[in-house]
């Protein structure tokens, strides 16, 4: 990266220190991924987190497209041969790309417009002249120009008009201003378009058929609905401003205290300039700018709901049944051992259309499989079905010895993982529905290891996510699930190909590498045995190492998230108190560390601060597992009905969505609960994702009930409060 665009980085993010940047720049020049430099290089960044790395790799692009866009337009305006040394500063001063493209808009090569046909009648002195605002009467000189191409004064007035429009339509710094101006005050309306309310048959836009906001007020969920409801052709969105103080702008610009007849042809010009050109694509511009906002906070919320959805915690050693309800197919059964081992199948018919005889036959094969394979957790998927399905299930765990509870699962995504060649590989024999279940049932086992089979835009926690640019959201979710899985790090041995592809440094074809090495030599005993696997070289163990685990391995370091680098560190730390390897994880171990004194230790072992504070935290809980400190699901052994609920009734819920208006709440009835924003707490909430989280487990007073709509209004404020 060259000074200029690394000086102009670091003006962009006063937030970080110089340090940091370069710091964080060459790092990732030197191919070196997020999750390594975020955990691995702590002392070189400054403790920076993936986010803040991240933020300073994005803002370097940024600027290297800007960098290499004003380069662009300098050349083009050179060859031209009109680029004069006041230009060339005002380029180069830019922050902005639109800033540039202002500049650029005047040497743009253009279609052959009503102007440039003026110019070529030989009119452009006219209209300089008209410009010096003279006192000789406009028509007199006129005359002087009439020819072939404009025979008449009208002709002639009528090209002097058009090529100062475009003029004054091309001044960047009239664009700047107007553009600064609507952005302050300009207000976005939207109205309901003849014909509209045919295509808007359950009035999903009904509260845009009469609306308006200040653009500096609009929440980015608006822009996205009124953008969809103007591309059903149900709304008519527009922004308006008061053209008046814009008029006075241009006139005080153009016209000043000149007098003469040439003022009112100026006039009539720059109103026209800006009706035509100016005022439409600065309200194009502005629109476009809405949408990228609404769109980039959007994705954010994905994001945020997605790394929440991954990081739920997951339900280990438990023999848990995936139930995919339906009434017409049956509903289908999948076991798993408590290390997701797939270990029995089966289909069961207890709801109606299904025969008298079928739905007889169901309960005796379902508590037959629930005591032979000892079951004592049951994933149920939210699809149809589902409610009928969880009161069969409640009536059924009733009947046997065995502590048996169930939650409900949400599966979207589940058809798509059942369909896809992931699945077909891991269960060629099985049809999409058994699929299904092994994946519901897996979901509640290990959500992440699970859910990174599937496309994240599959999973159901977005908001407006069709009405976001696809690259972008791909993009984002791709950064999420690498951050969540590196952050958790893997189990060497058992881990997928999907699970593995997303560590760092990994590939897809590494990941399948490691798999192939794996099924023909045996686990992996160490972390140096990584080494052998074919393609996977210096560079990408480096990266990739740390982030992979080997439980009960030759060496107990491999099961940590300690690097291999710092392996004679973390054996320098336990000498020093007395202790060695086969203590890491006692209690020892943890007496010990909680008497060093880390900026002392840290000195003497010459290793920064963050990491041997790392290294001391590994050495206390090796094979740790960061998703055990969250929310673990709630069960049930009974069924909960909409008809139940009473206002004021106290319960707890899982969040399952948090959208810019609130979140979804699922409280053990069919539908989700919404606790509007102005219900999460008693002080003001401007941020619905600074209060709860996709996975958190929160309590809800019921506000509202609405059967025949399907709505339920929660509050997180106690009715005491």
């Amino acid at each position: 990266m060259d000074t200029e665009t690394l000086k102009r980085v670091k003006q962009a993010l006063p937030a970080y220190q110089s340090r940091q940047i370069d710091a964080t720049l060459k790092l990732l020049d030197d191919h070196n991924t997020v999750p390594f430099i975020a955990r691995y290089r702590k002392e070189m960044t400054g403790d920076l987190n993936e986010v803040e790395i991240r933020d300073i790799q994005d803002e370097a692009n940024r600027i290297s497209k800007l960098q290499q866009r004003k380069q662009e337009v300098l050349n083009q305006i050179s060859e031209q041969h009109q680029l004069t040394a006041k230009l060339t500063v005002a380029i180069k001063a830019t922050t902005q790309l639109q800033q540039v493209e202002d500049l650029y808009l005047p040497y743009k090569q253009k279609r052959r417009t009503k102007a440039t046909i003026a110019k070529d009648a030989g009119l452009y002195p006219l209209a300089q002249w008209v410009l010096q605002f003279k006192r000789a009467p406009v028509e007199t000189v006129a005359g002087q120009y009439l020819n072939d191409a404009v025979p008449n004064l009208d002709s002639v007035l009528a090209g002097v008009h058009e090529i100062l429009a475009e003029a004054i339509g091309d001044r960047a710094e009239f664009r700047d201003w107007i553009r600064r101006y609507t952005e302050r005050n300009g207000v976005l309306t939207s109205q309901l378009k003849r014909g509209g309310k045919e295509k808007d048959d359950n009035q999903v836009y009904s509260i845009y058929y009469d609306f308006q906001s200040a653009l500096k007020q609009l929440s980015p969920y608006q822009t996205l609905a009124m953008n969809r409801g103007e591309k059903a052709g149900v709304l008519t969105v527009k922004i308006t401003v008061d053209e008046a103080a814009i008029d006075r702008y241009l006139q005080f610009q153009l016209v000043g205290r000149h007098r003469g007849p040439s003022v009112a042809i100026v006039e009539t010009t720059y109103q026209d300039a800006y009706k035509r050109f100016i005022g439409p694509a600065i309200e194009r511009e502005l629109r476009r700018a809405l949408t990228a906002t609404a769109q980039t906070h959007a994705i954010q919320v994905f994001g945020n709901n997605l790394y929440h959805l991954l990081m739920q915690a997951p339900l280990k050693n438990h023999v848990v049944m995936g139930f995919d309800p339906a009434y017409r197919t049956g509903c289908k059964l999948a076991i798993m051992d408590g290390n997701g081992k797939y270990l029995a199948k089966q289909v069961i018919y207890p709801h109606k259309p299904a025969s008298a005889t079928k739905r007889s036959q169901a309960m005796p094969a379902f508590l037959k499989l629930l005591t032979d394979y000892h079951v004592d957790m049951i994933a149920i998927g939210n699809g149809t079905a589902s409610r009928e399905s969880e009161q069969f299930v409640a009536d059924a765990i009733k009947q046997v010895d065995q502590e048996v509870r169930y939650t409900i699962v949400n599966e979207a995504g589940a058809s798509v993982y059942s369909a896809s060649a992931v699945a077909r590989a891991e269960f060629p024999k099985f049809n999409v529905e058994e699929r299904s279940a092994i994946s519901i049932g897996r979901r509640l086992q290990d959500p992440l290891a699970e859910l990174v089979k599937i496309d994240p835009k599959s999973v159901g926690v977005g908001q407006y996510q069709h009405d976001v640019s696809e690259s972008g959201l791909d993009e984002q979710l791709d950064r999420v699930v690498e951050t969540a899985v590196n952050q958790v790090g893997v189990d060497l041995n058992r881990a997928s190909i999907e699970l593995l592809a997303h560590i760092s440094g990994l590939s897809k074809q590494t990941a399948k590498n490691i798999v192939a090495y794996r099924e023909a030599n045996g686990s992996f005993s160490s972390r140096p045995e990584l080494k052998k696997v074919p393609r996977l070289g210096p560079k990408a163990y480096e990266q990739s190492v740390g982030f992979l685990r080997i439980i009960n391995g030759k060496n107990v370091l491999d099961n940590t998230d300690i690097h291999p680098e710092s392996y004679p560190v973390a054996k320098q730390v336990l000498e020093k108190l007395g202790l060695n390897l086969k203590q890491v994880g006692t209690p020892a171990v943890t007496l010990a560390l909680e008497k060093v004194d880390i900026k002392n230790l840290s000195g003497q072992l010459n290793v920064g601060a963050a990491t041997l504070q790392d290294i001391l935290s590994a050495l206390q809980r090796p094979g740790r597992d960061r998703r055990d400190e969250m929310p673990a699901p709630i069960l049930r052994t009974d069924v909960l009905k909409m008809s139940d609920l009473k206002p004021g009734m106290k319960l707890q819920g899982t969040v399952r969505n948090v959208v810019d208006f609130g979140i979804f709440v699922d409280i053990g009835v069919k539908q989700d609960g919404l606790v509007h924003i102005s219900h999460l707490s008693q002080s003001f909430v401007s941020n619905p994702a600074a209060v709860a989280s996709v996975g958190d487990i929160v309590t809800v007073w019921v506000l509202a009930i609405d059967e025949q709509r399907q709505r339920i209004q929660l509050t997180m404020v106690a009715p005491n409060d």
